[in-house]
């Protein structure tokens, strides 16, 4: 356990994090930001700032495009603050599922464009895994695991030719709150398991079946670019959206966890536990784009302040 009041953790947003206008006030405060959109855009061979800044909306909530931008903002947001003096570099990092190649990236794992290639594959890879089968996510109000998993389970029960429907748990966000992920089929008849059970449930506007056997496909790509990149160890520690605990300098487990997590739980409330646990007098800063990590973590530890650098303060 660290007492080290200067210890710093960086929280990196994940896929809904993503709005039209989203770090174009750091775009426009710092240079080192623009720069930032700047080196994206001439990689990716499109204008992402402006993607960004001015939408369309439907075009930048898109699997593939969400993605690149949520990556790019953070790392621009964090551009700033580390010239601005604001923060140090961290000594843990932690991102939300696509925000788990972020933290990576700030722990020094592989560099900005590398990590850009990276996310661009991923959500690429997602989006096409999920255009291959009906499928969506559903998220349970007031559910604790053994309820999600019971859930899944009878819902599938239900089901005629249940070989071929899947449903099982895809994040845990915070207590009381948990998604389900599977095909469509499945989905609909948790919805109707979870009334039965006195759970509220919302069918969540995402491409398809994140976090499950279904994107498995996409997994085995990403394993192959993992295979491709430069890599170096991390010198902070990251956490592991599939643990719950730091990484470690192994870089074939980081990789394999890495794989793993696109068919596996996200365990974000376990992940948050350990920090504040090993670290509990950190300063925590969520970077931009948005403000979800700052919410979730009202309702893991109400006692832990998030400091949200969304936009310049």
């Amino acid at each position: 356990m660290s007492n080290d009041p200067n210890t710093t953790v960086l929280l990196c947003p994940g896929q809904g994090a993503q709005h039209v206008g989203m770090a174009k006030a750091w775009h426009d405060a710092r240079p080192v930001a623009a720069d930032t959109f700047r080196q994206a855009g001439d990689a990716l061979g499109f204008d992402l700032g402006k993607l960004c800044f001015e939408g369309p909306e439907d075009q930048l909530n898109r699997t593939d495009m969400a993605q690149v931008a949520i990556y790019t903002a953070s790392v621009a947001c964090h551009r700033a603050l580390v010239e601005t003096g604001v923060v140090d570099d961290g000594q843990l990092t932690a991102g939300l599922s696509l925000g788990e190649f972020t933290a990576l990236h700030l722990a020094g794992a592989f560099d900005f464009l590398t990590g850009l290639e990276l996310v661009k594959l991923r959500g690429q890879a997602m989006q096409d895994a999920a255009e291959l089968t009906e499928s969506s996510m559903v998220a349970l109000v007031g559910a604790d695991e053994a309820q999600a998993l019971a859930l899944c389970e009878e819902a599938l029960d239900d089901l005629e030719n249940q070989g071929d429907e899947v449903l099982v748990p895809a994040n845990f966000n915070c207590p009381g709150q948990v998604v389900i992920s599977g095909s469509l089929k499945a989905c609909e008849r948790g919805e109707a398991v979870a009334d039965k059970m006195g759970l509220r449930s919302t069918q969540l506007p995402v491409a398809g079946a994140f976090h499950s056997p279904l994107m498995q496909p996409a997994a085995d790509r990403l394993a192959e670019a993992l295979d491709r990149a430069d890599w170096q160890p991390p010198r902070a520690e990251v956490m592991s959206n599939v643990t719950a605990e730091p990484h470690g300098d192994d870089i074939g487990s980081i990789k394999k966890r890495l794989v793993e997590q696109l068919t596996h739980p996200v365990r974000w409330s376990k992940s948050m536990q350990h920090v504040i646990e090993t670290y509990p007098k950190a300063r925590l800063i969520e970077l931009a784009p948005g403000k979800v990590l700052s919410g979730l973590m009202r309702r893991i530890d109400r006692k832990t302040k998030v400091e949200n650098f969304a936009a310049p303060g």
